[in-house]
């Protein structure tokens, strides 16, 4: 069987920084792996294969990102044990810089998942992109209906295929001067709360010495370290039940922000604003680049 372009979870340039106090992990490259959540009628573990060891569109995918991210950055990881091998889930990462998906994408690739993302859908019109996009998963997403409930139409097959997708709450480049996550929009809590599938919060911090916000300049020398943290599943459980009103969203939304600011904080080692930053109080578009 062929090898993977990079093996999750066994490059060195991927390690698991422990936490004060907590035990180093060991990566393991099998294949197959264990996982406690996947277990048989007698609750034994089954043991899980990667979907990083399937041939297929993410390889050729994979083969060109995975090395050239791994070549401008090292990764630590905390919190790496709650990113479940199997099943549907939501990842939620803070945004500050143009290549945020590629460095969150690996990462979620050296976990042994395929990651999709919520995608314009004029991008699958484009020869060759579009193809890649279609063959790989991706979700289309129409901006004409402003992001409101458009990603939770074409997401169905994320959720039956058991898949990881990854959906920026807060749709797009914070606006907050000092990167922290601004106000987030509704559709990763749509998603949540109408699929019944769990949101994972995902902090990093360091991509913007790669590529700053809004830059066009990317440095890969000498190489970087950007630090990823983890959260445990957000608890939405007093949003699950009854309709999905604007009040019931916005809390749901809010729980998703304040759970991604919290690990963002672990990793800054300070606190974020008192008051999360909301671009239309700033008089700042919701679209598009804003330099400042």
């Amino acid at each position: 069987m062929p090898k993977t372009p990079e093996e999750p979870d066994a490059a060195p340039h991927d390690d698991v920084e422990p936490r004060d106090g907590e035990p180093r992990e060991r990566a393991e490259p099998a294949a197959a792996v264990v996982d406690p959540r996947n277990s048989d009628a007698a609750g034994t573990p089954r043991r899980v294969r990667k979907e990083t060891t399937r041939p297929g569109v993410f390889w050729a995918m994979a083969g060109v990102v995975v090395p050239i991210i791994g070549a401008a950055a090292r990764f630590k990881v905390h919190g790496r044990e709650n990113l479940p091998l199997t099943g549907a889930y939501i990842i939620a990462p803070n945004h500050y810089s143009e290549i945020d998906p590629l460095v969150v994408g690996t990462m979620i690739w050296r976990r042994g998942r395929a990651p999709r993302f919520l995608t314009k859908e004029s991008l699958f019109s484009v020869p060759v992109v579009g193809w890649f996009l279609k063959r790989s998963g991706q979700v289309p997403v129409s901006r004409s209906h402003g992001g409101r409930g458009a990603p939770i139409a074409q997401a169905q097959h994320i959720v039956d295929n058991g898949s990881v997708v990854i959906v920026y709450p807060e749709g797009t480049l914070t606006r907050d001067p000092d990167l922290w996550p601004m106000r987030g929009k509704t559709g990763a809590a749509r998603l949540a709360l109408d699929y019944g599938i769990p949101v994972i919060p995902v902090a990093h911090w360091g991509t913007q010495q790669i590529m700053a916000r809004y830059s066009k300049k990317i440095s890969v020398f000498p190489r970087k370290t950007i630090t990823f943290s983890i959260g445990a599943p957000v608890d939405l459980s007093a949003y699950r039940e009854g309709p999905r009103t604007a009040t019931a969203l916005a809390g749901a939304t809010d729980a998703i922000m304040q759970a991604i600011t919290h690990e963002l904080e672990k990793l800054r080692g300070e606190k974020a604003p008192a008051k999360r930053w909301d671009p239309a109080e700033h008089a700042q578009s919701e679209t598009g680049r804003f330099e400042g």
